[in-house]
């Protein structure tokens, strides 16, 4: 039966790496809410942006609807930082007669720092895609909206241990 995987995580945590292993494993669709906002906007940060992420996101979840009544199961990875956020979508697919499995992406601190220095060393190496440079200004804004779930709200909880 076709389903929602929604993948939550902070930034940074690994979890469009796991996304696309997941898609190749269980061939569904994966919708990106950070690849459509490059795609669109090149993700300029401005006051638009915010706007912008919010109106592709409920985008993004029209069209997983229409995916999954067709069949095929949806991957959704954009994060799901605030328990708000996860609990309109799960409320949202319900009223569709549609099950979202929640897969949470944890990492160690420590490796997490790791992580974004790789990011940013791509970035400034011209190889960043559609990520964009975390300075700390910006990873304390990011972070100060980030509330880790529950283990009672996950379904699946993985800890990225590569390194």
């Amino acid at each position: 039966m076709a389903k929602v995987i929604a993948i939550c995580g902070k930034i940074c945590s690994g979890k469009s790496y796991y996304a696309k292993q997941l898609q190749e494993k269980t061939n569904a669709v994966l919708l990106s809410a950070d690849e459509a906002t490059f795609d669109l906007i090149r993700n300029e940060q401005g006051a638009f942006y915010n706007v912008f992420v919010k109106r592709v996101k409920k985008y993004l979840a029209k069209k997983a609807v229409q995916i999954v009544r067709s069949g095929c199961s949806v991957l959704l990875d954009w994060g799901f930082w605030t328990r708000k956020e996860r609990r309109e979508l799960t409320d949202f697919f319900s009223e569709q007669g549609i099950a979202v499995e929640w897969h949470y992406m944890d990492i160690a601190d420590d490796q997490w720092h790791r992580c974004i220095e790789k990011r940013n060393q791509k970035i400034k190496d011209g190889n960043g895609g559609s990520d964009f440079y975390l300075d700390q200004g910006l990873l304390h804004k990011l972070m100060s909206e980030f509330e880790k779930p529950d283990p009672g709200e996950m379904d699946v909880w993985l800890i990225n241990h590569n390194k």
